[in-house]
């Protein structure tokens, strides 16, 4: 057979079904696993794991485990981000996917500090499921970013790139969700001696379906041609150190605004939403609940149930999803910078509405709310595009993993602990945590206008 007559057989590719199932479905998990540990951070670790503190230090003590795991992350952001750019993108997803699910569910086993025994142990192992936990998420954004933007047709990467996004909002409404059904379902006493657990063990059968829809996938058409051309970078890290140290650096503050706005909506609203407005309601509640009460300690909040907040944050977090959805074809039309500065320019205007906002009962924190979880999905859509896009592809997993993971360090894992404190600070009042949101936006719209447009940067050929 002559050369002529031989038939090139193209690559195989990921239909878009798949695509976005696989992209969607993972983060779905993921954040679901995540979403489970922050309310169960606000809701019965602070008395099941660290019993023997006053009320305010043991949510404190809390939320300081719930940011280890974004100390885990950009460490998981480094081995999943070698191993997603040098053997590729399908393998490092399912094993991202494996250990974030595997420490969900050993958490759902782990016994209580309320054990015998396990006073000293059950927080220790705790701290460690939760580093693994970190370590898992540490990997799995960018792999299902990859995934969703190099297999988009021309013109529609900041569209595909939303289907990752959407994973936050979807995982966020079926942990809460589930929780409100159990605490609704259950008598207090047992939801917090076993019902809690529940939401954990369940993320066994979420990880046994992710696994099996992106077991199906095949390698992206990007990495594909890194292979074909023998560009795959030895050390992956180093590389993009060494030739990307800028967009690294841009990318991690160009996520900052979106981590902190997000983690105030949901772990910080939630504690202080739930909180007792009076010293005399804090005092009955721990009566009622056969708990010391320490006046010197109460911060106030705005008295709301718990399962009342609840469902206003799953109402909030719908506009996050629909949000997130809009956000796609505004950056693809506009430009991921433009339509970036100018919602990171409501962030900070949204801030500054904090006292207002949570001062007018349940129509005005509600309203806080819609707002701040709209914000949230007009600022997060775009990046599943946003950072990718800053990155050859044979460092793309890594760079946009360590970007996108170190600024979970900088603004997440510290932004629930820094607004306690400073709403413990005021008194009871929100005016600095509005301006901690307010100032973190003004470092990432900084960090936006020293960028460059991304939309039509090359994507599929360049490489370090």
């Amino acid at each position: 057979m002559s050369a002529a007559t031989i038939e090139v057989m193209p690559a195989p590719a990921n239909t878009r079904g798949r695509v976005i199932l696989a992209s969607l479905i993972g983060t779905s998990i993921e954040f679901y696993d995540f979403y489970v540990y922050a309310t169960a951070a606000v809701l019965v670790f602070p008395s099941l794991f660290f019993a023997n503190a006053n009320p305010t230090t043991a949510l404190l003590a809390s939320f300081a485990v719930f940011g280890v795991a974004f100390i885990a992350r950009p460490i998981g952001s480094i081995i999943f981000g070698h191993f997603g750019d040098r053997i590729g993108r399908k393998g490092t997803l399912v094993a991202s996917l494996l250990t974030m699910g595997l420490a969900t569910v050993l958490i759902g086993c782990l016994p209580t500090a309320l054990t015998a025994g396990w006073q000293f142990l059950a927080p220790f192992l705790l701290v460690v499921l939760r580093f693994c936990q970190g370590l898992g998420l540490g990997g799995e954004w960018s792999g299902a970013a990859l995934l969703a933007t190099e297999n988009a047709p021309a013109g529609k990467r900041a569209i595909y790139g939303t289907f990752p996004q959407l994973g936050a909002p979807i995982g966020f409404i079926i942990a809460n969700v589930l929780f409100l059904i159990l605490s609704l379902t259950l008598p207090v006493n047992a939801f917090a001696a076993w019902g809690w657990r529940i939401p954990f063990l369940l993320s066994a059968v979420l990880v046994i379906i992710g696994l099996y829809v992106r077991l199906k996938l095949v390698e992206t058409p990007a990495f594909q041609k890194v292979v074909a051309s023998g560009e795959v970078a030895k050390l992956p890290l180093a590389r993009v150190f060494k030739t990307s140290w800028r967009p690294l650096i841009l990318g991690t503050f160009i996520m900052l605004a979106t981590y902190v706005l997000f983690y105030l909506m949901t772990a910080f609203t939630l504690t202080y939403g739930t909180t007792p407005a009076t010293a005399q309601a804090a005092e009955a509640a721990a009566t009622k609940a056969g708990k010391p009460f320490a006046a010197a300690s109460f911060v106030p909040g705005l008295g709301f149930t718990r399962n009342g907040f609840l469902i206003m944050l799953i109402i909030g977090v719908v506009f996050f999803g629909i949000f997130t959805l809009v956000a796609g074809p505004l950056a693809e039309k506009y430009g991921r910078r433009k339509t970036l500065i100018w919602v990171t320019i409501g962030i900070i205007v949204f801030g500054l509405l904090f006292v207002p906002l949570f001062a007018g009962g349940v129509v005005g924190t509600m309203a806080l709310l819609i707002v701040g979880f709209t914000l949230m999905g007009l600022t997060f859509g775009p990046m599943g595009a946003e950072l990718p896009e800053l990155f050859p592809t044979n460092v793309r997993y890594t760079g946009s993993a360590v970007s996108y993971n170190l600024a979970s360090v900088l603004g997440a894992a510290v932004a629930p602990t820094i607004a306690v404190w400073l709403w413990s600070l005021a008194q009871g009042s929100t005016v600095w945590v509005g301006i901690y949101l307010s100032a973190s936006a003004v470092i990432t719209l900084i960090a936006l206008l020293i960028s460059k447009e991304t939309k039509d940067v090359e994507f599929t050929d360049n490489v370090s």
